[in-house]
């Protein structure tokens, strides 16, 4: 059987489908406007219960904030229905689906490694982490098509302060629920399971780097990561985790999922560079889910402002 890998399909598969979820209804009353290539910020300013019993989701208000952009959106539809996570289906639009009784409650996240605080969340203590300072960023994903997202998250690092890594803490080591019984994924061999990815700490700490829990102003549906995932907005979205289970802060670089399974093709930083040639194909264009033609890849998907510091001296075609 061929298992077609992150960017294996080929440009007539990209357009999506014409699939609607007519079971979510769109938040009404939060200010949502266009983002992508700078990022669009919100404040998460409560939860609150569905309106119906039909109603998948919680609605997330957000506020925007300074990182507004004008970029349009993908449509919800879209990014609910054609999605990359194997631990459903390496189909593109199997997730969707197969993930439809996905339970994400209970849910606990431990963290552990080299802190001065080990602690287990559940989702609650989670959001209590946001303060009315957190921004919550509509940002681009891109794995050779792109996405325009609105995401509903914070920064991970008001997770790292309260958990006070030590001195020996250098990159933080992130894993995924390990249930073949809800993830038919994994009962086929096409990754070492559980996923795990892993960040640099000063890659950690950027304020771009968040811990979600939505978009569109709802919870995270079950196919796009939920409860709670990572999102990393300038390297290709494999990088950013879903449905994490555990965090833990070591002192080496952690494997990771595909760097473990194609380490001449998915190198540990996985910035979106156009510069370098995936082996099998050019990164220096990507294609919109919903567009016809194919645009220029952006060094850093467009953050390189934000981001580029970080790299400063290093050879980003070594490490790739």
């Amino acid at each position: 059987m061929l298992i077609k890998k992150p960017a294996d399909i080929p440009s007539s598969e990209i357009t999506p489908k014409s699939v609607y979820m007519n079971r979510r209804q769109f938040i009404t009353g939060a200010t949502v406007a266009a983002g992508g290539a700078l990022a669009a910020a919100y404040t998460v300013s409560e939860l609150t219960e569905p309106s119906t019993a039909a109603e998948a989701n919680t609605k997330l208000s957000a506020v925007k904030s300074k990182y507004d952009t004008d970029e349009k959106q993908t449509p919800y539809k879209d990014i609910t229905n054609y999605n990359n996570f194997y631990e459903f289906s390496t189909d593109k639009y199997g997730p969707a689906e197969l993930a439809r009784n996905f339970r994400t409650n209970p849910w606990q996240v431990k963290v552990g490694g080299a802190v001065g605080q080990k602690k287990t969340y559940d989702l609650d203590s989670l959001m209590k982490l946001a303060t009315l300072e957190d921004r919550i960023y509509r940002l681009r994903c891109v794995e050779g098509w792109s996405m325009v997202i609105p995401w509903v998250g914070f920064p991970f690092s008001n997770l790292i302060n309260q958990v006070q890594p030590t001195s020996k803490a250098k990159y933080v080591m992130f894993t995924t629920l390990w249930d073949p019984g809800q993830f038919p994924g994994q009962r086929a061999q096409v990754l070492d399971w559980p996923y795990t990815e892993g960040l640099r700490m000063d890659e950690a700490m950027h304020p771009l780097t968040l811990l979600t829990f939505g978009l569109y102003g709802e919870t995270l549906p079950n196919q796009d990561g939920a409860p709670v995932r990572i999102v990393v907005p300038w390297k290709y979205g494999f990088k950013s985790i879903k449905s994490i289970v555990k965090i833990d802060f070591v002192g080496s670089e952690p494997p990771t999922a595909w760097n473990k399974a194609t380490p001449n093709e998915y190198g540990f930083y996985s910035n979106v560079n156009p510069n370098v040639d995936h082996p099998r194909w050019s990164q220096a264009t990507e294609r919109r889910i919903g567009e016809f033609l194919k645009r220029k890849t952006l060094m850093f998907n467009g953050y390189g402002d934000q981001v580029a510091s970080m790299y400063n001296g290093m050879d980003l075609k070594k490490y790739y």
